[in-house]
């Protein structure tokens, strides 16, 4: 990680875009040649993020996904700022739409969306990623039809396949997002038979009655 001046932020954040912020300042920004710069701060003195800190796990988990072949934003540098208290990583973005934004297209192939959905999941899960942070803004359908993920610094990676009870854990956090769910309700169906599609007959049996019930308790009363 570099240490960079106040005057070298500035000079790197000229005419840049806030993306995001709170009322502890600017988080994301999108500088003036492509690239973005996303903020960190240590919430407190002793934390995980001290030992290691997030801008450090952004690029390690960008390694992580790059090494099993899944799109996701292209590391630059990281950097300590410390004239205002924050350390930073500077990345490339995955050029794309989200899922959010492709399923808000009524025209657009929802129900081959669903499918890569499901089967892209499934890969992940077999390849040992355990995002927390999945719902449909945090994943990029790119410009060549692939999917790949973003805000990827609440991640962790095993060497062998993820086991059945972080898989739900897992899928327990997709559906607290109840318009993605409802979004993906309607061709359910392809998103089951895409997660399930090449798992052994026990674990598609599983699989099948919990995602049934966990559409389920989004589907819209009938009136």
């Amino acid at each position: 990680m570099s240490s960079i001046t106040d005057q070298q932020f500035s000079a790197l954040r000229q005419n840049a875009e806030v993306i995001e912020a709170d009322h502890n300042g600017e988080k994301v920004l999108a500088l003036a040649d492509g690239s973005y710069l996303k903020l960190f701060r240590r919430k407190r003195f002793l934390s995980s993020a001290a030992l290691f800190s997030y801008e450090k796990r952004f690029a390690q988990n960008a390694r992580e996904l790059e090494n099993r072949g899944i799109p996701c934003p292209r590391i630059i540098g990281t950097y300590a700022i410390k004239s205002i208290e924050r350390t930073a990583v500077h990345y490339w973005p995955l050029p794309g739409r989200t899922l959010r934004q492709y399923l808000a297209n009524a025209n657009n192939d929802h129900r081959g969306l669903n499918q890569l959905l499901g089967a892209f999941i499934a890969s992940l899960h077999q390849q040992g990623v355990y995002f927390r942070s999945l719902h449909l803004g945090n994943v990029i359908i790119t410009e060549t039809g692939e999917l790949g993920l973003i805000d990827i610094s609440d991640m962790s990676c095993t060497s062998g396949p993820l086991r059945r009870n972080k898989r739900v854990r897992n899928f327990q956090h997709l559906f607290r997002y109840r318009q993605d769910i409802q979004s993906l309700s309607e061709h359910k169906a392809s998103f089951i038979g895409g997660y399930i599609e090449r798992l052994p007959v026990k674990e598609k049996s599983y699989y099948s009655a919990y995602f049934e019930t966990m559409f389920g308790q989004h589907e819209q009363p009938a009136r």
